[in-house]
Protein backbone atom coordinates (compact mmCIF):
# COMPACT_ATOMS: atom_id res chain seq x y z
CA UNK A 1 0.00 0.00 0.00
CA UNK A 2 1.35 3.46 -0.57
CA UNK A 3 1.62 5.65 2.03
CA UNK A 4 1.18 10.02 2.64
CA UNK A 5 3.45 11.68 5.06
CA UNK A 6 1.96 15.13 5.94
CA UNK A 7 4.91 16.84 8.06
CA UNK A 8 3.57 20.12 9.91
CA UNK A 9 4.93 22.34 12.56
CA UNK A 10 1.65 22.49 14.76
CA UNK A 11 -1.37 21.00 15.69
CA UNK A 12 -3.84 22.29 13.34
CA UNK A 13 -1.67 23.01 10.77
CA UNK A 14 -1.81 19.61 8.77
CA UNK A 15 -6.11 20.24 8.94
CA UNK A 16 -6.08 23.89 7.66
CA UNK A 17 -3.47 23.44 4.70
CA UNK A 18 -3.50 19.73 4.03
CA UNK A 19 -6.67 17.11 5.60
CA UNK A 20 -8.43 17.76 2.53
CA UNK A 21 -5.51 16.10 0.29
CA UNK A 22 -5.36 13.45 3.05
CA UNK A 23 -8.86 12.77 2.75
CA UNK A 24 -8.52 12.16 -0.89
CA UNK A 25 -5.78 9.96 -0.69
CA UNK A 26 -7.13 7.75 1.92
CA UNK A 27 -10.30 7.30 0.39
CA UNK A 28 -7.82 6.17 -3.05
CA UNK A 29 -6.21 3.15 -0.61
CA UNK A 30 -3.87 5.25 0.68
CA UNK A 31 -2.09 4.91 4.29
CA UNK A 32 -2.04 8.11 5.85
CA UNK A 33 0.55 9.59 8.16
CA UNK A 34 0.08 12.57 10.65
CA UNK A 35 3.31 14.44 12.04
CA UNK A 36 3.09 17.71 13.88
CA UNK A 37 7.03 18.81 15.07
CA UNK A 38 5.87 20.65 17.85
CA UNK A 39 3.88 20.06 20.86
CA UNK A 40 1.72 23.28 20.50
CA UNK A 41 2.33 24.81 24.03
CA UNK A 42 2.52 28.32 23.00
CA UNK A 43 -0.63 28.24 21.75
CA UNK A 44 -3.12 29.35 24.66
CA UNK A 45 -2.98 32.96 26.40
CA UNK A 46 -4.39 31.21 30.04
CA UNK A 47 -3.51 27.50 29.54
CA UNK A 48 -0.01 26.90 31.07
CA UNK A 49 2.37 25.16 28.23
CA UNK A 50 2.92 21.97 30.73
CA UNK A 51 -1.20 21.03 30.60
CA UNK A 52 -1.32 22.70 26.93
CA UNK A 53 1.38 20.04 25.84
CA UNK A 54 -1.58 17.07 26.71
CA UNK A 55 -4.16 18.79 26.04
CA UNK A 56 -2.93 19.88 22.20
CA UNK A 57 -1.37 15.79 22.15
CA UNK A 58 -5.19 14.49 22.68
CA UNK A 59 -6.87 16.98 20.19
CA UNK A 60 -4.15 16.03 17.49
CA UNK A 61 -4.73 12.68 18.04
CA UNK A 62 -8.59 13.09 17.73
CA UNK A 63 -7.69 14.82 14.16
CA UNK A 64 -5.96 12.31 13.33
CA UNK A 65 -8.59 9.48 14.06
CA UNK A 66 -10.54 11.17 12.32
CA UNK A 67 -8.77 11.13 9.15
CA UNK A 68 -8.14 7.79 9.51
CA UNK A 69 -4.33 8.76 10.05
CA UNK A 70 -1.20 7.15 11.85
CA UNK A 71 0.18 9.36 14.50
CA UNK A 72 3.07 10.29 15.28
CA UNK A 73 4.43 12.26 18.69
CA UNK A 74 5.83 15.81 18.05
CA UNK A 75 9.41 16.05 18.47
CA UNK A 76 9.82 20.08 19.62
CA UNK A 77 7.95 23.01 21.66
CA UNK A 78 6.82 26.02 19.79
CA UNK A 79 9.39 28.25 18.35
CA UNK A 80 12.12 25.65 18.54
CA UNK A 81 11.75 24.21 15.48
CA UNK A 82 15.33 24.74 13.83
CA UNK A 83 17.00 23.27 11.18
CA UNK A 84 19.53 21.19 12.60
CA UNK A 85 20.72 17.68 13.42
CA UNK A 86 18.96 16.82 16.58
CA UNK A 87 15.33 17.55 14.77
CA UNK A 88 16.77 15.94 11.09
CA UNK A 89 17.90 13.04 12.36
CA UNK A 90 14.40 12.61 14.23
CA UNK A 91 12.36 13.74 10.92
CA UNK A 92 14.48 11.54 9.40
CA UNK A 93 13.90 8.32 11.23
CA UNK A 94 9.87 8.86 10.73
CA UNK A 95 10.33 9.28 6.90
CA UNK A 96 12.33 6.32 6.75
CA UNK A 97 9.55 4.38 9.23
CA UNK A 98 7.04 5.40 6.73
CA UNK A 99 8.50 4.99 3.54
CA UNK A 100 6.27 7.67 2.00
CA UNK A 101 5.64 8.10 -1.94
CA UNK A 102 4.18 11.55 -1.06
CA UNK A 103 5.72 13.90 1.35
CA UNK A 104 3.20 17.09 2.09
CA UNK A 105 4.85 19.99 4.24
CA UNK A 106 4.71 23.48 4.41
CA UNK A 107 5.70 26.10 2.00
CA UNK A 108 9.61 27.11 1.76
CA UNK A 109 8.37 30.84 1.86
CA UNK A 110 5.71 31.45 4.39
CA UNK A 111 4.67 33.86 7.29
CA UNK A 112 5.96 32.08 10.35
CA UNK A 113 9.75 30.50 10.82
CA UNK A 114 8.60 27.20 12.25
CA UNK A 115 6.42 26.70 8.83
CA UNK A 116 9.77 27.01 7.08
CA UNK A 117 11.72 25.36 8.96
CA UNK A 118 9.74 22.54 8.93
CA UNK A 119 9.56 22.68 5.24
CA UNK A 120 13.43 22.70 5.33
CA UNK A 121 14.00 19.69 7.53
CA UNK A 122 11.18 17.99 5.57
CA UNK A 123 12.74 18.26 2.61
CA UNK A 124 16.44 17.23 4.01
CA UNK A 125 14.77 14.04 5.86
CA UNK A 126 13.44 13.09 2.54
CA UNK A 127 16.36 13.55 0.53
CA UNK A 128 18.68 11.36 2.78
CA UNK A 129 16.28 8.78 3.47
CA UNK A 130 18.46 6.24 1.59
CA UNK A 131 21.94 7.72 3.29
CA UNK A 132 23.07 4.20 5.09
CA UNK A 133 26.18 6.98 6.23
CA UNK A 134 23.75 9.26 7.70
CA UNK A 135 22.07 7.70 10.74
CA UNK A 136 18.53 8.98 12.31
CA UNK A 137 17.48 9.03 15.70
CA UNK A 138 16.41 6.07 16.41
CA UNK A 139 18.68 4.54 14.25
CA UNK A 140 15.91 3.28 11.48
CA UNK A 141 17.20 1.51 8.63
CA UNK A 142 17.57 3.59 4.99
CA UNK A 143 15.29 3.44 2.34
CA UNK A 144 15.74 3.93 -0.88
CA UNK A 145 12.23 3.92 -2.70
CA UNK A 146 10.72 7.27 -4.66
CA UNK A 147 9.27 10.05 -2.25
CA UNK A 148 8.19 13.12 -4.02
CA UNK A 149 7.85 16.55 -1.33
CA UNK A 150 4.82 18.90 -2.14
CA UNK A 151 4.82 22.55 -0.49
CA UNK A 152 1.41 23.23 0.63
CA UNK A 153 0.53 27.34 -0.04
CA UNK A 154 1.26 29.41 2.74
CA UNK A 155 -1.54 31.09 5.17
CA UNK A 156 -2.61 34.03 3.79
CA UNK A 157 -1.35 32.92 -0.13
CA UNK A 158 1.40 35.08 0.59
CA UNK A 159 5.24 35.02 1.44
CA UNK A 160 6.50 36.90 4.35
CA UNK A 161 7.22 40.30 2.20
CA UNK A 162 3.66 39.90 1.18
CA UNK A 163 4.37 38.89 -2.39
CA UNK A 164 1.62 36.47 -3.73
CA UNK A 165 2.39 33.07 -3.74
CA UNK A 166 0.53 30.89 -6.52
CA UNK A 167 0.14 27.10 -6.38
CA UNK A 168 1.68 24.98 -9.53
CA UNK A 169 -1.58 22.13 -8.91
CA UNK A 170 -4.76 22.57 -7.03
CA UNK A 171 -6.86 19.69 -5.33
CA UNK A 172 -10.26 19.11 -5.79
CA UNK A 173 -11.46 18.83 -1.61
CA UNK A 174 -15.54 19.38 -2.19
CA UNK A 175 -16.24 15.90 -1.36
CA UNK A 176 -13.58 16.14 1.41
CA UNK A 177 -14.77 19.36 3.12
CA UNK A 178 -17.50 18.02 6.01
CA UNK A 179 -14.20 15.62 7.11
CA UNK A 180 -11.48 19.00 6.95
CA UNK A 181 -13.77 20.71 9.18
CA UNK A 182 -14.68 17.54 11.58
CA UNK A 183 -10.77 17.12 11.91
CA UNK A 184 -10.06 20.94 12.33
CA UNK A 185 -13.03 21.03 14.76
CA UNK A 186 -10.73 18.73 17.27
CA UNK A 187 -8.52 21.74 18.14
CA UNK A 188 -11.05 23.34 20.54
CA UNK A 189 -8.40 24.82 22.17
CA UNK A 190 -7.31 26.51 19.39
CA UNK A 191 -10.25 28.67 18.39
CA UNK A 192 -9.94 31.06 21.41
CA UNK A 193 -6.21 31.87 20.94
CA UNK A 194 -6.82 32.56 16.64
CA UNK A 195 -9.51 34.76 17.60
CA UNK A 196 -6.93 36.43 20.32
CA UNK A 197 -3.46 36.42 18.57
CA UNK A 198 -4.39 36.69 14.64
CA UNK A 199 -7.98 37.59 14.41
CA UNK A 200 -9.80 35.37 13.63
CA UNK A 201 -13.76 35.63 14.32
CA UNK A 202 -14.56 32.23 13.20
CA UNK A 203 -11.99 29.42 13.70
CA UNK A 204 -13.98 26.87 11.14
CA UNK A 205 -14.84 29.35 9.26
CA UNK A 206 -11.53 30.87 8.47
CA UNK A 207 -10.37 27.67 7.11
CA UNK A 208 -13.59 27.42 4.75
CA UNK A 209 -13.37 31.09 3.42
CA UNK A 210 -9.41 30.30 2.83
CA UNK A 211 -10.34 26.57 0.60
CA UNK A 212 -12.58 28.48 -1.44
CA UNK A 213 -10.13 31.40 -2.08
CA UNK A 214 -7.47 28.58 -3.09
CA UNK A 215 -10.66 26.71 -5.10
CA UNK A 216 -11.54 30.07 -6.77
CA UNK A 217 -7.87 30.54 -7.73
CA UNK A 218 -8.16 26.81 -10.10
CA UNK A 219 -10.88 28.38 -11.91
CA UNK A 220 -12.75 24.97 -11.59
CA UNK A 221 -12.75 23.91 -7.79
CA UNK A 222 -15.42 24.72 -5.16
CA UNK A 223 -13.02 24.50 -2.43
CA UNK A 224 -9.06 23.52 -3.16
CA UNK A 225 -5.68 23.22 -1.66
CA UNK A 226 -2.68 24.39 -3.48
CA UNK A 227 0.39 22.53 -3.73
CA UNK A 228 3.63 23.26 -5.64
CA UNK A 229 6.21 19.76 -6.19
CA UNK A 230 9.22 20.18 -4.81
CA UNK A 231 12.25 19.68 -7.63
CA UNK A 232 12.18 15.84 -7.85
CA UNK A 233 15.91 15.28 -8.75
CA UNK A 234 17.75 13.00 -6.10
CA UNK A 235 13.95 11.78 -4.61
CA UNK A 236 12.42 10.36 -7.72
CA UNK A 237 12.61 10.85 -11.79
CA UNK A 238 12.94 13.82 -13.17
CA UNK A 239 8.58 13.44 -14.40
CA UNK A 240 7.69 11.77 -11.45
CA UNK A 241 3.89 13.51 -9.80
CA UNK A 242 3.11 10.80 -8.19
CA UNK A 243 -0.09 13.14 -6.66
CA UNK A 244 -1.01 14.28 -10.06
CA UNK A 245 -1.27 10.46 -10.43
CA UNK A 246 -3.20 8.75 -7.59
CA UNK A 247 -5.38 11.47 -7.54
CA UNK A 248 -6.78 12.19 -11.59
CA UNK A 249 -9.60 14.38 -12.58
CA UNK A 250 -9.17 15.79 -8.58
CA UNK A 251 -6.23 17.57 -9.24
CA UNK A 252 -5.72 20.86 -11.90
CA UNK A 253 -2.12 21.62 -13.17
CA UNK A 254 -1.73 25.14 -12.81
CA UNK A 255 -0.45 26.07 -16.72
CA UNK A 256 0.02 29.44 -16.01
CA UNK A 257 2.84 28.69 -13.38
CA UNK A 258 6.15 29.41 -14.48
CA UNK A 259 9.52 29.28 -12.92
CA UNK A 260 10.84 32.24 -14.94
CA UNK A 261 13.02 30.23 -17.24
Amino acid sequence: MASVLAIAAHPDDIEFLMAGTLVMLERRGWEVHYFNLSTGNCGSATIPAARLRTVRRRESQAAAKVLHAQWHAPIADDLEIFYGDRLLRRVGAVVRRVRPAIVLTHALSDYMEDHMQTARLAVTATFSRGMPNYRTTPRVAPWAGDSVVYHAVPHGLRDPLGRRVPARAWVNISDARDLKRESLACHASQRTWLDQSQGMDSYLQAMEDFGTEVGRHSGRFAMAEGWTRHHPLGFASLDADPLQDALGAAHLLNRGWTTGD
